[in-house]
């Protein structure tokens, strides 16, 4: 820690939490650390403290991270940058390398991955003093291979040997010149089995060969001579195949071609994520086609006596109609009629287009959600199942609620999915209470489903949110509704919290942010709406 005493570093993030959890780790590793909020604040706080390392997100408003490395470059060519990045912004990490990074981060932030940055930054710092010293002293003696000497050193510290990319160079007849340890370990090749003695074609299927030429020399992937952000796959040293994403540079000297420079970047773990994505999407839609089963039998009972009542009002009518014109004093009772007709007519089209809507297969798509229309829904297709099980449904909904961002398909499955285990947990009758109010000093709104059954042991609910548990007997349920419930709602910034007591029923609750504003600005909003209407 001692030795990390002498190393400066200031850190720039827009996030306080960020910029407070890597100062304390930096601080306890023994550096120096200051902090600033924006890029303009971070470039008057190095060029008053004069670091030797800057640790810098790319995405922050007024100047981003590669404006930031910029004019580090330009005014503190000395200093070594080192750029944060999302998961999905490869392009802006390429572009920082090519402007002179030390190298690239991925947030969220790895201790391990954080310094071994700092490792690399630290010996490229040392290396730019070697070579200035060394510089200095074969200018003194009037050396002519300075200029090669420090072309070379340059070359592999600065491109190679710093990035986390894999990365290939290549002669102009395609022949291995270099590679860094990143692409040794990706493809598991020693570079002493690689140098020299391989050449591109090689690492790739005799067809990406051609399609990668191509494209390095078309206009498709950033112009000629250049390519950027292209997928295709490499041969490791056992022949398997690696998905990586390639960015390439022709290298020129004197307008004609003398090699390539190729960065690679693993996607084998993106791919990984990739699947398990469209896993979930899986499971989250075979979760909803079992609560489909389910409401489908609930619906069928929930539209028949309307129906029947349609039917036979119909049916009379008819007959009415039959006799001959009607009278003035039977006209208005035909109205009647008529309008029962209607209305009954109308609640079986609401019944079966939720259903339909429920049951659509479709991306998720955020937007304002009104919870008290998801509840009212969700109640309306399983209100017959709660009367032949003789429960009492009590709705006790927070007027003018605030609305909230969410996919309206997916939370109205996390409370059906709550309905329906709150029915399954009172076989002999009981009371439902689903309610919904505002939590103003968290700015959420809550949403809660409660039952009076059995409830549930201590021992089950550490685990009831885990894939395949279920407190069910078998043939009644696989247990993915409830760890369903707990991925929407990650997924919606929110969470799901439950409080059960055997013989005493259970509680669950899901708890949403509020869209935007507060929720008094929003109340404070509807008031004055409703005050200019009026």
């Amino acid at each position: 820690m001692e030795a990390n005493q002498e190393w400066k570093i200031v850190l720039i993030d827009d996030e306080a939490d960020i910029r407070e959890v890597i100062r304390i780790t930096l601080a306890d590793a023994g550096y120096r650390i200051w902090t600033a909020e924006d890029g303009e604040a971070g470039i008057r706080l190095s060029r008053r403290v004069t670091p030797q390392i800057v640790i810098t997100d790319i995405r922050m408003p007024r100047m981003d991270g590669i404006q930031v490395l910029e004019t580090l470059k330009q005014t503190q060519p000395d200093i070594e940058v080192i750029v944060a990045t999302a998961f999905g912004e490869m392009d802006l990490a390429i572009r920082a390398l090519q402007l002179d990074a030390s190298d690239f981060i991925t947030k969220p932030f790895n201790d391990d991955a954080l310094h071994t940055a700092l490792a690399r930054a630290k010996t490229r710092c040392q290396d730019r003093k070697q070579i200035r010293d060394y510089t200095a002293l074969l200018e003194a003696e009037n050396a002519k291979t300075s200029k090669d000497l420090i072309k070379s050193i340059h070359y592999r510290n600065n491109l190679i040997e710093s990035s986390m990319d894999g990365i290939l160079g290549c002669d102009a007849q395609r022949r291995v010149v270099t590679v860094n340890h990143s692409l040794e370990n990706m493809l598991n090749y020693s570079r002493e089995a690689v140098i020299g003695t391989m050449t591109l074609d090689q690492f790739l299927d005799p067809d990406d060969v051609q399609r990668l030429e191509n494209n390095l020399e078309g206009e498709g992937y950033g112009g000629p001579n250049r390519l950027l952000l292209f997928e295709t796959q490499l041969l490791d040293c056992n022949g398997d195949k690696v998905p990586v994403q390639v960015s390439a540079s022709a290298l020129m000297d004197g307008g004609r071609p003398s090699g390539s420079v190729f960065f690679f970047r693993d996607l084998r773990e993106l791919r990984r994520m990739e699947r398990e994505v469209a896993d979930q999407a899986r499971i989250l839609h075979q979760d909803k086609m079992m609560s489909m089963g389910r409401l489908a039998a609930s619906v069928v009972h929930e539209i028949n006596n309307p129906l029947s009542g349609v039917l036979n009002y119909i049916r009379l009518m008819t007959r009415i109609l039959r006799r001959g014109p009607l009278p003035d004093d039977r006209r208005e009772k035909f109205m009647q009629y008529l309008d029962l007709v209607e209305d009954e007519t109308d609640r079986c089209s609401h019944i079966v287009s939720s259903l339909l809507a429920f049951s659509r297969k479709s991306p998720p798509t955020f937007g304002p959600v009104h919870i008290e229309d998801l509840l009212q829904r969700s109640t309306a297709l399983s209100r017959h199942k709660m009367e032949l099980q003789n429960i009492k449904l009590v709705l006790e909904i927070e007027p003018e609620l605030p609305s909230v961002s969410g996919d309206f398909n997916q939370l109205q499955q996390c409370t059906i999915n709550l309905i329906f285990n709150a029915i399954d947990a009172m076989p002999k009758g009981g009371t439902l209470t689903i309610g919904c109010n505002c939590d103003r000093t968290e700015n959420q709104l809550i949403i809660s489903v409660s039952d009076s059954g059995h409830g549930m042991p201590d021992s089950d609910l550490p685990h009831i949110f885990e894939p395949f548990f279920t407190t069910k007997k078998e043939g009644y349920g696989v247990g993915l509704g409830l760890s369903t419930i707990f991925g929407i709602m990650q997924h919606h910034q929110g969470s799901v919290g439950v409080k059960s007591r055997l013989g005493e029923g259970t509680m669950f609750t899901l708890r949403l942010p509020v869209n935007g504003k507060t929720v008094e600005e929003i109340g404070r909003d509807n008031r004055q709406g409703s005050d200019h209407h009026g």
